[in-house]
């Protein structure tokens, strides 16, 4: 192998000519290798924006420096020209390198896939730290990186089955919106905001050519993500999660058992503080003592009628395309139950009873989303919190929008 070629794969570089190297001595007493380049005649001289060849404007600033791959433990730069040309339609602008995404950049395309590769993997400031350099360095490459391979990727194309949620990112009601594809799991599509204008941003980036062309999109009982869809894609039917139909239900009882808790305490009784998982959990995985709670409350007839009801509707999603007889059950029950809390359940039953049939009738749920989002709380907890929402959206179309990149060489 020749020794230029063997530099070019150690470096992770291509279309590249060396002139020489040397070592320096950096800031610290740190000794870094620089090899002087210039990129080979069919990449000299082309426009950073459309790659197309154009004439020397002039030298620029100089001479200028990228950051590459690093040679075992020691850092490595590669120092090149950089001229302006002149392009036919974007006008003078600095010429493009075949080793970096951005003319802008400080560092090679190789060395920021595995900048995005590590930051995917692990705490940003780690990372900054492994590769020797800043956490902010890292951001902005976070961003090229995605910029760049979010042009080269339609990551809405093919969208038949979504599933659109909330989640918060941050104290004071900031949240952003994310839109999931059921069948690969793959975050879609995210923005900052929890309103109609959201949703209608997402169908507006969909065109109407793929609106149309959506089946199912599942989310929870917001009205206004019901009313764009309805209006943007009225041939896909809307499921409710189950998970969320379950909740309403986990809400009443709990409120039920609240109500009656601070009614036996101004009685001077016993409390029901005990009582709060063994009503949730599912009745299977009851240890002992909840088991015998269970049985006790069978003597409070309203809390007891509360449970079996909330059961009733969690065995609904069970049975498939039949518990539409069981719906229409539990809907009556809460309505002759005379208990507030279940009698209001059952309104809301009755008001989103077709979008639960949808659910049941395909099957569709919002699991995949409630991944999604239990990931991304976890990449706020890793960061210890985002101070904007792009920041958020950067990282998890890194990590969960198929935008990272592979580790260089493989």
């Amino acid at each position: 192998m020749r020794t230029i070629k063997l530099w070019r794969k150690l470096l992770g570089v291509e279309h590249i000519a060396f002139e020489g190297w040397e070592m320096e001595t950096a800031r610290g007493g740190e000794e870094v290798l620089v090899f002087a380049v210039r990129p080979d005649r069919r990449h000299r001289n082309r426009c950073s924006r459309c790659g197309r060849k154009s004439p020397v404007r002039d030298s620029g600033d100089g001479r200028r420096r990228w950051r590459a791959l690093d040679l075992g433990t020691t850092r490595c730069f590669l120092e090149a020209d950089a001229p302006r040309v002149v392009c036919a339609e974007h006008g003078v602008v600095v010429a493009a390198v075949p080793w970096a995404r951005d003319p802008r950049s400080r560092f090679t395309a190789s060395f920021e896939d595995l900048a995005a590769w590590l930051c995917a993997a692990m705490n940003v400031t780690k990372a900054a730290e492994l590769l020797r350099t800043t956490w902010r360095s890292l951001h902005a490459v976070i961003e090229r990186v995605i910029a760049d391979l979010g042009e080269k990727t339609d990551r809405l194309a093919g969208l038949k089955r979504i599933g659109i949620d909330e989640l918060s990112y941050r104290k004071g009601q900031r949240y952003i919106m994310v839109v999931v594809d059921h069948d690969t799991g793959r975050l879609a599509w995210a923005a900052e905001g929890r309103n109609q204008d959201t949703v209608t941003a997402f169908f507006q980036a969909l065109g109407p050519e793929r609106s149309a062309a959506l089946a199912e999109v599942s989310a929870d009982g917001a009205g206004w993500i019901h009313a764009v869809v309805t209006e943007k894609a009225p041939q896909a039917k809307i499921c409710i999660d189950s998970y969320h139909v379950v909740a309403w239900a986990n809400e009443a009882l709990n409120k039920v058992r609240r109500r009656l808790a601070a009614d036996l305490r101004a009685t001077g009784y016993a409390e029901l503080g005990d009582t709060r998982w063994a009503v949730v959990k599912d009745p299977a995985k009851l240890n002992a003592d909840q088991r015998i709670t269970i049985a006790v409350l069978a003597k409070i007839n309203s809390l007891y009628r509360g449970y079996m009801i909330k059961e009733q509707l969690t065995d609904i999603f069970k049975t498939g395309g039949r518990g539409k007889t069981l719906l229409a059950g539990v809907i009556a029950w809460c309505a002759r139950s005379r208990i507030p809390e279940f009698v209001k359940l059952g309104q809301s039953l009755r008001r989103f009873r077709d979008l639960i049939c949808n659910t049941l009738n395909t099957g569709t749920t919002s699991a995949r989303v409630e991944a999604t989002n239990t990931h991304l709380r976890a990449l706020t907890k890793r960061a210890y919190g985002f101070r904007n929402p792009d920041a958020l959206i950067a990282m998890a179309s890194l990590t969960r929008g198929g935008l990272c990149p592979a580790l260089p060489g493989r």
